[in-house]
């Protein structure tokens, strides 16, 4: 994709000699403004890497890449039937983010969230946004990840989505676009989590020098999330986290959790279901479960139900769960609000719901199963990001413009064959950040994965994932496909 970018403006010293051959793009860049100059908000911190030479930033990356090594943070790469366990990386430039767009930020996920549990809550019972006809029925019963048979189940609190991992990403403007709603298994806060402690040990004094807002409080704003949703039935409920085991990509980030919770980590052959209520083997005998964090997908949380062939959930656990004596983060069937062909409604559903307007835009989004918007994308898939409705990590998709024209007549293959289970987009060039790449800053696109969490009330906590395509030009930014991350720095305030 650099034959698409303009030839960079002239070389800037702005950040000395680690930045010597600094060059924008057409992209928006994050620390500097079209001139060149560092954004108010990012001073402080280019006066810093001024200062460095590149022998000793290498130094503080070194110190990074051991800390995430030391501290066991890692991740599992599946190719094929082999799984690679990576360290998570990390680059120690951080990304800053001034009050005022938290703000914005922040009450654009509140009113995001409020109406995809609205959304769900409404499928599941009285239907009547497919009754107004503001989306059509089979969009919902032709969706992979909609449940029927949860059609009228009770649950708690009506909440369904708990824990909501929203990708954003930045037009050429600077102006925050929604990407992608993440509202099944979300992963990733633990990376936000580590990466700022391991920058708090790397860059202590330039850390002190900003009013950074504190992420420490996410474990505990977790744990009320799932003491809340289950205190209809217990005054002092057990909560466990959930996993599918060691040899799943995201164990850290289960292991993690569960020990700053301090709750049990649990797998499928741990719980007992008996007399439709759920138990946890301990030594001392079978403790009552009252609230699990599942991060097992649908699919496979329970044989009985869904898949008979699957040995990582808890047979009878949904029945435990339909009659009330167990609560669920995520509910089951939210998969629906995250599918990518019901994506370009969350603005509709925005306005049927909350009589407002969407705060926080989608991005330009083709549907083709509509004819067309089909012709359209054929047309031009060479311009166009092409994505599996029901994919993630980066997997199932086509980057038109990076892409070969036997992938492109691949992709228009299966397009014409199954049109529902595919969206497409304009290739947006995801804002720049300077990154620490052979010795120099080089500016990579990036995006920003914030948390949601919604139980009594809705807490964003000031703090997310920025995830980073760490090969030039890539606009690919999941760890799974060459991606690392950054700490993200959110100001208390934009003094």
């Amino acid at each position: 994709m650099d034959s698409h970018e303009p030839a960079p403006p002239a070389a800037s010293n702005a950040v000395g000699r680690l930045g010597s051959e600094y060059a924008l793009s057409a992209a928006y860049d994050e620390m500097f403004d079209r001139d060149l100059q560092p954004r108010p908000h990012y001073r402080t911190l280019a006066r810093l890497l001024q200062s460095l030479t590149p022998d000793e930033f290498r130094r503080r990356k070194t110190m990074t890449d051991l800390s995430m090594r030391r501290d066991g943070v890692g991740f599992t790469v599946y190719r094929a039937e082999e799984g690679i366990e990576r360290v998570w990386p990390m680059d120690p430039v951080p990304r800053i983010i001034p009050a005022h767009e938290w703000q914005q930020i922040e009450i654009g996920l509140t009113q995001r969230i409020t109406a995809l549990n609205l959304f769900l809550d409404d499928i599941y019972h009285d239907q009547k946004i497919l009754k107004d006809r503001i989306l059509d029925p089979q969009l919902i019963y032709g969706g992979a990840y909609f449940r029927r048979e949860f059609v009228g189940a009770k649950v708690p609190k009506r909440i369904y989505i708990h824990v909501c991992g929203t990708d954003l990403i930045r037009d050429a403007d600077g102006n925050y676009l929604v990407l992608e709603d993440n509202g099944r298994t979300p992963s990733g806060v633990s990376y936000m989590l580590q990466n700022r402690q391991v920058l708090k040990r790397v860059f202590p004094l330039v850390f002190q020098q900003y009013n950074v807002r504190s992420t420490d409080d996410y474990p505990a704003a977790l744990l009320d999330v799932l003491k809340y949703i289950a205190s209809g039935f217990s005054a002092d409920p057990t909560a466990v986290l959930l996993s599918p085991g060691m040899f799943n990509s995201a164990y850290f980030e289960h292991s993690f959790l569960a020990q700053r919770m301090g709750i049990e980590l649990v797998e499928g052959r741990d719980l007992v279901v008996d007399q439709n209520r759920v138990f946890m083997r301990t030594t001392r005998g079978l403790q009552k479960v009252d609230t699990i964090y599942r991060r097992i997908d649908d699919d496979f949380l329970d044989p009985l139900t869904f898949r008979s062939d699957s040995m990582l959930g808890v047979p009878g656990l949904v029945n435990a769960y339909r009659a009330g004596n167990v609560a669920l983060a995520n509910s089951i069937g939210t998969g629906i609000a995250d599918d990518k062909g019901i994506y370009p409604f969350v603005p509709d559903m925005i306005r049927y719901y909350l009589k407002q307007d969407p705060i926080l835009p989608n991005v330009e989004t083709f549907r083709p199963e509509i004819p067309a918007q089909l012709d359209h994308v054929l047309a031009n898939i060479d311009k166009l990001v092409v994505k599996k409705v029901n994919e993630s990590g980066g997997y199932g998709m086509l980057v038109g413009p990076a892409s070969t024209k036997e992938q492109q007549d691949t992709f228009r293959d299966l397009l014409r064959a199954c049109p529902r289970d595919y969206i497409a987009q304009p290739t947006i060039q995801l804002s720049t950040h300077p990154t620490f790449v052979d010795g120099r800053l080089e500016g990579r696109h990036v995006d920003l994965r914030p948390f949601v969490l919604t139980g009594e009330k809705t807490v964003i906590v000031p703090g997310s994932l920025t995830r980073v395509a760490l090969p030039k030009g890539s606009l690919v930014v999941n760890s799974s496909q060459g991606g690392g991350s950054k700490d993200t720095w959110v100001l208390a305030t934009d003094e």
